[in-house]
């Protein structure tokens, strides 16, 4: 399903650089939760549901009950009455799980303090699309042990690539992903070490969302994790750099880097939409999406 998501969002790619209209859901409804703050997020959802045909509805906590102390499981059991598809991003893992045992219609998602799935989906698009099949290469992950360093554990396992971890102490990924990737991943202190014939780099920012005030804190204990072009240089010639964005340059990444020959960002940014609509696709249409 995993393959077939991202065979599928490269021809949604193709097909909307080609001009080509392509709507097969008319009428049908996204409802979009955001308790954590976005940019890419909210664009590529909404901008996707209209392009595929639907619509998008932008939900806070400023201006919905979910604010005022309602159960997300009254408000699961609400929403999927009166929309096709429901999108959440927020802080706890478990508020995702919640809604979703309490919908009765489909739920992405969009984002949580445990993982980060549609980045990941437009990040192993991206690989693909420059590199090709990314069974049996080795990503370089260096940084924060966050979402995305989880998402990257995760697809290790099931993509089957070498995943070197390079990250502070005490800033470790989820302990039990660590111990179901056994076998493909490498826990290291030394980013030149994890980077060495690496097909692909990635980081993210050293303070995610929710924990600004430990960035003082933060930026003294990954002093020594910049992405830089020394560490860009133990990676193979060609070897692309990935990161999800917002980007600090200077912290976590040098702009020789991020803005350098290696980097995709941006086509990794414009990813999330395909790979989003490729995913809504599935979800809405099942056995009968299209699988190229």
């Amino acid at each position: 399903e995993l393959q077939q998501v991202l065979r599928r969002a490269s021809a949604l790619k193709a097909l909307y650089r080609r001009g080509e209209r392509y709507a097969p859901f008319p009428g049908k409804v996204l409802a979009m939760i955001f308790e954590k703050a976005s940019t890419r997020t909210r664009v590529s959802f909404e901008a996707g549901m209209a392009q595929l045909g639907g619509s998008a509805i932008f939900l806070s906590p400023h201006d919905t009950q979910l604010g005022r102390g309602e159960p997300i499981e009254d408000t699961a059991r609400v929403l999927s009455g009166m929309v096709d598809l429901v999108m959440i991003r927020t802080f706890e893992h478990a508020r995702v799980e919640r809604f979703a045992a309490h919908s009765t219609v489909p739920v992405i998602n969009g984002l949580t303090d445990y993982n980060h799935p549609c980045q990941l989906l437009a990040d192993l698009q991206t690989f693909i699309e420059h590199r090709g099949d990314i069974r049996g290469r080795t990503v370089a992950w260096i940084g924060d042990g966050n979402n995305m360093c989880n998402s990257y554990l995760k697809a290790a396992i099931q993509c089957d690539f070498q995943l070197r971890i390079a990250v502070a102490p005490g800033y470790e990924p989820n302990a039990e992903l660590l111990k179901q990737a056994a076998g493909r991943v490498i826990l290291l202190r030394d980013p030149l070490a994890a980077a060495r014939d690496a097909d692909l780099v990635a980081t993210d920012v050293w303070s995610s969302m929710g924990k600004e005030a430990q960035q003082q804190r933060r930026a003294r204990d990954f002093a020594g994790y910049r992405v830089t072009a020394e560490i860009m240089a133990q990676a193979k010639p060609d070897a692309i750099f990935l990161h999800c964005l917002p980007a600090h340059r200077g912290e976590e990444v040098g702009a020789e880097v991020i803005d350098g020959p290696q980097s995709r960002v941006w086509d990794e940014a414009e990813n999330r939409l395909h790979a989003q609509k490729a995913l809504m696709e599935f979800l809405l249409l099942g056995e009968a999406a299209p699988v190229a």
